[in-house]
């Protein structure tokens, strides 16, 4: 399958119908294909938005049910999010309690990013392992780019036990 973007835009009807069609091009991609494209997916949302709504996209209800409707029926949507322009942050931040600052940016509960970021390792190193394959180079990017610092020694217990 040929993509001739990585920026998908999600329309408002899309947003408040939960439709998750625009990311169907990827739902159809196998476990080793979706691993190739990790971090080249961008979501684009087109909401309508009055001047000077101070608000951040994660902030907004709407927004944020779709990204949990996607998160929970696609699991591995962050691991495909692009990283370095902030998908991921804006992605985990539309799941997560979390506070934003001018100077800072996004900070999250540390706690509740602890629990979704080793709930995710753990999801996701299973679902590559059940297709016969590995993903934890980039579950470890996943998790450096939102500030979590893995421990390689989390793997070995994993290492030991079978998928599933």
């Amino acid at each position: 399958m040929a993509f001739s973007s990585t920026t998908l835009t999600i329309s408002a009807s899309q947003i408040r119908s939960l439709d998750l069609g625009p990311l169907q091009p990827w739902r159809d991609l196998s476990a080793a294909a979706l691993l190739e494209r990790a971090g080249e997916l961008e979501l684009g949302f087109a909401w309508p938005r009055t001047d000077g709504d101070p608000r951040e996209l994660s902030e907004l209800a709407e927004l944020r049910l779709w990204s949990l409707r996607a998160d929970a029926l696609l699991p591995w949507l962050p691991l495909v999010l692009e990283r370095s322009s902030g998908q991921l942050c804006r992605h985990v931040a539309m799941l997560l309690p979390h506070g934003f600052s001018r100077s800072e940016g996004i900070r999250f509960a540390p706690e509740c990013l602890e629990l979704w970021i080793t709930h995710r390792l753990f999801l996701l190193d299973d679902w590559s392992r059940l297709h016969g394959l590995s993903c934890r180079g980039g579950l470890a990017e996943m998790a450096a780019m939102l500030g979590f610092e893995l421990d390689p020694a989390f793997w070995e217990p994993l290492s030991r036990s079978a998928p599933g």
